[in-house]
């Protein structure tokens, strides 16, 4: 892909720590409203939202605006942009303000704040922050991943003939999920379900080795944590053309994907 002056000029503008300071301004707001009682409420689709998701949204929209006025914004909590007007966009945000609102409202920990920069249709730079387990996960493009500091992956399965780890979704494990995992090529699957985004980020670490994911997700669940696969060294990739996952679609429904 052709990469302009101005283009370049942009990306090395946004600052991955600023991004990050932002997420944990976000997931401190976040942590106030889990420690309590909250109440609930349900989208079109069905889809919890709390006063969290609101507020989160709010931080991050208005700090994203602050200080980089000329990237636009694609929130899950916000009215959505039309296609005519995004397929011009060079940049954007892309970001879902509590990814796991299930598991937010379960109360175990696993849901994270993710906040991905697009340039055209791939993702170069995420932040992906699970404030309750004080997991910092970013990266940008060129600038390497890392874990709360910790450059990724952390360790590298050498024997994946002998056992894999695979991770599912802890409310959305479709059959095909399963039927795929069943006819992996190795020894030994080791199964661990998850919450939200940490699934990725946990191929991207190398404490698991694969994520498939047959089943719905949307362009802001996957966008941030895919910067840190991709910068990590290992890909997401369109199940049915086993080419890298694409943003920024007319429709904005991901594919099935495997994360590998």
């Amino acid at each position: 892909m052709l990469i302009t002056k101005e283009d370049k000029k942009m990306f090395d503008n946004v600052s991955l720590k600023d991004i990050k300071t932002i997420a944990k301004v976000a997931g401190d707001e976040i942590m106030k409203i889990y420690q309590r009682d909250f109440e609930i409420e349900y989208k079109e689709d069905n889809s919890p939202l709390t006063e969290a998701d609101i507020k989160a949204n709010e931080i991050i929209c208005n700090s994203l605006f602050s200080l980089y006025p000329d990237i636009p914004i694609l929130s899950e909590e916000n009215s959505i942009v039309e296609y005519k007007v995004r397929k011009k966009w060079d940049y954007y945000w892309c970001i879902d303000p509590i990814d796991g609102t299930k598991e937010f409202i379960k109360k175990n920990g696993e849901f994270t704040v993710n906040i991905a920069l697009i340039h055209k249709d791939i993702p170069v730079l995420g932040v992906v922050y699970a404030p309750a387990l004080d997991l910092m996960y970013g990266a940008k493009k060129g600038e390497g991943a890392y874990l709360n500091d910790r450059r990724l992956p952390l360790s590298v399965n050498e024997n994946k003939k002998e056992k894999l780890v695979v991770l599912t979704s802890k409310s959305h494990l479709s059959s095909d999920t399963q039927n795929y995992i069943d006819s992996l090529d190795t020894k030994v699957v080791e199964q661990i379900s998850k919450g939200s985004s940490l699934k990725l980020c946990m191929v991207a670490d190398g404490s698991a080795d694969i994520y498939p994911r047959l089943a719905p997700t949307m362009e802001w669940d996957t966008a941030a944590a895919d910067a840190i696969v991709r910068e990590a060294g290992k890909m997401s990739y369109d199940f049915k053309t086993n080419k890298p996952m694409r943003y920024n679609k007319q429709d904005l429904l991901n594919p099935w994907f495997v994360i590998k």
